[in-house]
């Protein structure tokens, strides 16, 4: 896997203060995205040892609520293995830690991979810039959906996501 960023302290891209890791690596490609330098899976630097050290050197502090896995798309195909795997470490490791993860791709496609079982709040959809709307919480379009896994894998299926904070969603 190959990253771009980890940003410190941050309050804009999930609940309470977090880490973000920034992937490469993005297929979908949208119109107008923020961050088009992350779409190269081969752009960035090697996630090595001491970028992993520095993340969780951040989730130690008692005041960071947990990560955020942003991009690019950390459920892109060059990085679905090595996020799964540093999300099982973060679950392991830090349980109290919340899990978030923005992807391009839908929840219906995604929601049977495995590791949705560790993830606490899925944000799905492409960015469309015309359902921009800066006024919403955690997502930048009004089709992308703010969603609570856990709620949403023990939903009977065929049911729809539950949408997390839904004032916000």
């Amino acid at each position: 896997m190959r990253y771009h960023n980890i940003t410190k302290d941050d309050m804009l891209n999930g609940d309470g203060l977090r880490v973000v890791l920034w992937v490469a690596g993005c297929s979908h490609c949208c119109r107008e995205c923020h961050n088009p330098v992350t779409w190269d899976p081969n752009g960035g630097l090697l996630f090595d040892d001491a970028a992993r050290e520095e993340i969780f050197e951040q989730l130690a502090k008692p005041y960071i609520s947990g990560i955020t896995f942003s991009g690019g798309d950390p459920l892109h195909p060059a990085n679905r293995p090595d996020v799964r795997k540093l999300i099982g470490e973060i679950r392991r490791q830090m349980p109290e830690k919340t899990i978030w993860v923005y992807t391009g791709d839908l929840w219906e496609n995604v929601a049977k991979d495995p590791m949705m079982g560790q993830i606490d709040v899925l944000v799905d959809g492409e960015f469309h810039m015309e359902e921009f709307d800066p006024r919403l919480m955690w997502k930048g379009s009004r089709n992308q959906r703010v969603i609570d896994v856990k709620k949403s894998l023990l939903q009977k299926e065929g049911c729809g996501p539950i949408l997390h904070c839904g004032d916000y969603a």
